[in-house]
């Protein structure tokens, strides 16, 4: 085999990977469904400090700094997440970010 042609396929699965590994974990991982998580389920303790006093976006999961992060208010607690994304889509059905039990008995512990 040409190895020329081995060297570029090389170049390709190296970027490939990394493209990945960014997607999967890094900045693109909230445009993916979170940081590991089950998308759109579990994602507790919105105003609980985490590790370094921030928080966790209840939606993607991401650590955020409760001074700089965008904020609302939902019933008598505040939520911080990483941005206007993911609090539109808390919005939508914060039920299904807060731990309230969801339609149906569909409950993750």
């Amino acid at each position: 085999m040409d190895p020329d042609i081995l060297k570029n396929v090389g170049w390709l699965l190296l970027w490939g990977g990394l493209f990945l590994v960014m997607m999967r974990y890094g900045c693109g991982a909230h445009v993916t469904g979170g940081h590991g998580r089950h998308a759109g389920h579990g994602g507790h303790g919105g105003g609980e400090p985490a590790a370094g006093g921030k928080v966790r976006d209840p939606v993607c999961g991401m650590e955020v700094d409760p001074h700089t992060a965008v904020s609302t208010l939902h019933q008598d607690r505040t939520f911080y997440f990483c941005s206007t994304t993911c609090r539109d889509r808390f919005a939508q059905a914060p039920d299904q970010y807060t731990g309230a039990p969801m339609p149906g008995g569909h409950h993750h512990d």
